[in-house]
């Protein structure tokens, strides 16, 4: 489309806007949008509508909300001037928060006065908007009057804390009252950091911080910075606070060094041992463990401290912990078995490990633990050739545990047992059974594969070139207050983050829906990392209320876009181009690295959104003729990973398995893989990858490219809908 047919389009659709808002009869509904799309030749859905989020389908204020100020000046104009209603109050505030953002106090006033009246629900906003507008005539006094009236009227609520954070400003006492009413809040937050630039030696500050917001983007930095200037200052409990942190962040080790400083309790314990075990420092585990039995013989964190500690010493040293552990938590039993079985296996003590399988198939044929046997005991019998008898090992784990995380694993290879077998028809039925249950996971994209569907094989995923289209989300959030919806209906996305985060700072635990709601304002400021974990760790829940909330919310589309966004699009699109890859490809590794923090760095040194080692970047830069580059620069960040990926693609003749692999673990062991296993065989190629860490990341990746063609791709969408799968609307 031309410049001067564009201009003209948008006047068009200026017109029509305002006129559909002067009418204030015509509703601004999907048949209307794709008319006006018809005549005017725009697409309607503003690019970015992928992030429109409302549950009022007939409002014409809405969908402008997500425009900037400048575009939506004069059709919100237009309705707060001659529209009626709920619609003309919106118009009306959106209008004068675009004022105060642009410093015109006076202009906004207007639009403000007796708004209240009008727009009851958002009377507090309203209030502190007036109070700002006046702020930015210099009529001082006038503000702080209404700001106290805030506070007034809204004690001990979220709204009582906007209006302190406005007052301290001016009057440092209430930054005070701040801090001590509202310790939570992201506001108290700034006004720390502010008073940290003021004195950067501040001990309680500086532990406030780290205690309140220990996630926030300087506390790796505080904590480091604590344990170096004021170790001798630390109480037991601040070096709890610290260790937190540390633990939170997954820095184990760091964490496990802090906790010993830490007040001796069972938990604190257990983390010590529990954080030197996943570092390697196996002596000092194995003391930690041994001193939390002795030390705290009835604590919870006896559970996993046993098990843990019986996986590190001797088969028969490790015996009596798990009978300990069966006599303490006798709802463990099958899990305990299982590993006892294995041990009892590895001293020849072969009928007695037979006799504990069996029970566990007796007793507990439903368990995971049962599942887990039956799939070790298949994938022998596979190995040896007997793959009929494999297929009747793994059948019952997608009978006896579906929701099993083995039983897509078990469905898809019996699905290739049954194509080895020469019977396609059960092979079709046990692919198209991963495809219905388990349509996220990594063998869905194995089982669409072998169903012939266009997704890619291991030498086509690199050059596949899929379609992209953001789907559109339309949905209520399903927690927080009226008010809070409202605001985030509104477009409002910094006002209604800081009030849900005051309506839930104060609680010990988030709710389901509260978590999930957490989680998309958490990605909708562009914290992928932690809204990404926030909705991974909801399959963490454990009453049945909570986990079937977790099973309806899986059910939506938006809890699969926020798991899988797309952060970073432009540069993915054109590094991805540049290197010939799959842009598809290319995210999906990104968000199994990094998570999309840009200034993430692993413990090993790898930086950035793609996580590459120093080193490996100025060997890039060296081969590229790359002068000034830095690798937590995200454009910068991505052209060296795009080049590396492609790197590790030429090496291995466009293979993205052993492509993949070689990002994990380097061409080194990937070259000896190749030697020692069957290549012509990827499936059983993968099973045989040494390297846990290589394997699952293989898997994860590839699950994530799966997942994010199947969200972004509305062909494979549209298949996948056959199969009662989530329909995501473009």
């Amino acid at each position: 489309m031309s410049k001067k047919k564009t201009k003209k389009s948008y006047l068009l659709l200026r017109f029509v806007i305002i006129t559909i808002a002067l009418l204030g009869t015509v509703l601004f509904t999907p048949q209307v949008r794709n008319y006006l799309e018809k005549w005017t030749g725009i697409d309607l859905s503003f690019a970015d509508l992928g992030e429109l989020n409302y549950d009022d389908p007939d409002s014409i204020v809405l969908p402008l909300a997500q425009l900037t100020p400048t575009e939506r000046k004069a059709q919100l104009q237009a309705i707060a001037t001659s529209g009626e209603g709920l619609e003309k109050s919106r118009a009306r505030y959106l209008l004068a928060h675009d004022l105060i953002e642009e410093y015109q106090g006076g202009l906004a006033l207007r639009f403000l006065e007796n708004l209240e009246e009008e727009y009851p629900l958002l009377t507090p906003y309203i209030l502190l908007k007036r109070g700002r507008a006046y702020e930015l005539t210099n009529n001082n006094t006038e503000a702080k009057t209404i700001w106290l009236q805030v506070i007034t009227n809204y004690p001990n609520s979220p709204i009582e804390a906007e209006a302190l954070y406005l007052l301290s400003k001016k009057s440092p006492e209430y930054g005070e009252q701040l801090q001590s009413k509202y310790p939570d809040h992201p506001l108290t937050h700034e006004v720390i950091r502010e008073k940290l630039k003021e004195n950067p030696d501040n001990l309680d500050l500086l532990l406030f911080l780290i205690k309140y917001d220990p996630d926030g983007k300087d506390g790796a930095s505080i904590r480091e910075r604590l344990e170096k200037e004021y170790t001798s200052e630390l109480t037991p409990q601040q070096w709890e606070i610290i260790a937190d942190g540390y633990w939170s962040t997954f820095d184990y080790e760091k964490a496990s060094l802090a906790y010993r400083k830490a007040p001796s309790n069972s938990r604190n314990i257990y983390r010590i041992a529990r954080g030197f075990h996943l570092r390697n420092k196996t002596t000092e585990a194995k003391s930690a463990y041994q001193y939390l039995i002795k030390t705290f013989p009835d604590a919870e964190e006896l559970r996993l401290g046993l098990k843990h500690l019986a996986s590190l010493v001797s088969a028969r040293e490790a015996l009596p912990y798990l009978d300990q552990l069966i006599a303490k938590f006798p709802e463990d039993t099958p899990q305990i078995l299982l590993i006892k079985a294995n041990l009892l296996e590895s001293l020849n003590s072969h009928t007695s490990a037979a006799q504990a399988r069996q029970i566990i198939l007796d007793n507990y044929a439903t368990s995971e633990v049962a599942s887990q046997y039956r799939w070790g005991v298949a994938q022998k019998l596979a190995q040896k050739g007997d793959i009929l008898y494999a297929w009747k090992w793994a059948q019952p784990i997608t009978v006896n545990t579906p929701n099993s995380d083995l039983a897509p694993e078990a469905a898809f290879w019996i699905g290739k047992w049954a194509t080895m077998a020469k019977r396609p028809q059960d092979a079709k039925i046990a692919f198209e059974y991963v495809l219905t249950n388990h349509a996220q996971s990594y063998y869905a994209w194995r089982s669409a594969q072998m169903l012939g569907w266009n997704v890619g094989t291991f030498s086509e995923i690199k050059t596949l070139n899929p379609q992209i289209k953001k789907p559109q989300l339309n949905f209520k959030l399903p927690a927080g207050s009226e008010l809070f919806q409202e605001l985030y209906r509104l477009g409002l996305h910094e006002d209604s983050y800081r009030l849900f985060e005051g309506e839930t700072g104060n609680k010990e635990a988030l709710t389901v829906n509260e978590q999930f709601t957490d989680a998309y304002l958490k990605i909708n400021q562009g914290d992928y990392f932690r809204g990404i974990s926030l909705i991974w760790d909801l399959s963490n829940r454990v009453t049945p209320e909570e986990i079937q909330q977790w099973k309806e919310l899986r059910k939506k589309p938006e809890y699969w876009l926020l798991l899988f966004p797309f952060p970073y699009e432009k540069e993915v699109i054109k590094w991805s181009n540049q290197r010939q890859l799959n842009p598809l490809l290319v995210i999906a590794l990104m968000r199994q690295e990094s998570r999309f923090r840009a200034d993430i760095k692993s413990s090993a040194g790898a930086l950035g959104l793609m996580q590459i080692m120093p080193d490996t970047g100025k060997w890039i830069a060296e081969k590229t003729n790359i002068k000034n580059y830095s690798l937590v620069n995200p454009d910068h960040n991505i052209n060296f990973g795009t080049w590396y990926l492609n790197y590790t693609h030429e090496l291995y003749k466009n293979n993205s398995l052993f492509a993949i692999a070689s990002y994990n673990a380097g061409p080194g062991n990937v070259d000896q893989w190749i030697k020692k296993y069957p290549v012509q065989n990827p499936d059983e190629f993968i099973e045989k990858i040494p390297f846990g860490e290589t394997k699952k990341y293989v898997e994860i990746v590839l699950g994530n490219y799966w997942n994010y063609l199947r969200i972004y791709n509305p062909e494979i969408s549209q298949k996948l809908e056959q199969y009662g799968n989530t329909n995501f609307s473009y």
